[in-house]
C-alpha cells in the first residue's frame, strides 16, 4: 500500500506562484502514472494534470495549460506540481493520485491511491 503525501499549498495573491510535492512512500511509484486533480468548493473532483511512469507524456486540463507543469523524480518518489500565474479560480484543495498503469488518465476511477490533499487560495 502506498501513502501520498501532498505539501506546498497555501494563500497566494493572483498572478503568483506555487510549486506542489507529492511524496509516495511504502512502495515505489516509479512504474505508474501519477495525476494531480483538484477539489473547489461545491463542484466536483477534476483533473489538472497527469504524467506518465517515465516523464515522458504529460497532459493537462485546459483551464491550466501554459500555466502548470506536472514533473516527477522517481529516485525521490516525488511527484511536483509548479503553478505559476494562478487565478481565483485556481482555488480549490489539490491532490496527488496514483494512477493503475504507466499512463495518466483524465478519469477518476483511473487513480487507486489518493493523498490528503492540500489547500490553494488564490486571492484577487
Amino acid at each position: 500500500q502506498v501513502q501520498l503525501v501532498e505539501s506546498g499549498g497555501g494563500l497566494v495573491q493572483a498572478g503568483g506562484s506555487l510549486r506542489l510535492s507529492c511524496a509516495a512512500s511504502g512502495r515505489t511509484v516509479s512504474n505508474y502514472g501519477m495525476g494531480w486533480l483538484r477539489q473547489a468548493p461545491g463542484k466536483e473532483r477534476e483533473f489538472v494534470a497527469g504524467i506518465s511512469w517515465s516523464g515522458g507524456s504529460t497532459a493537462y486540463a485546459d483551464s491550466v495549460k501554459g500555466r502548470f507543469t506536472i514533473s516527477r523524480d522517481n529516485a525521490k518518489n516525488t511527484v511536483y506540481l509548479q503553478m505559476n500565474s494562478l487565478k481565483p479560480d485556481d482555488t480549490a484543495v489539490y491532490y496527488c493520485a496514483k494512477g493503475r498503469r504507466q499512463f495518466y488518465s483524465v478519469a477518476r476511477d483511473a487513480y487507486d491511491s489518493w493523498g490528503q490533499g492540500t489547500q490553494v487560495t488564490v486571492s484577487s
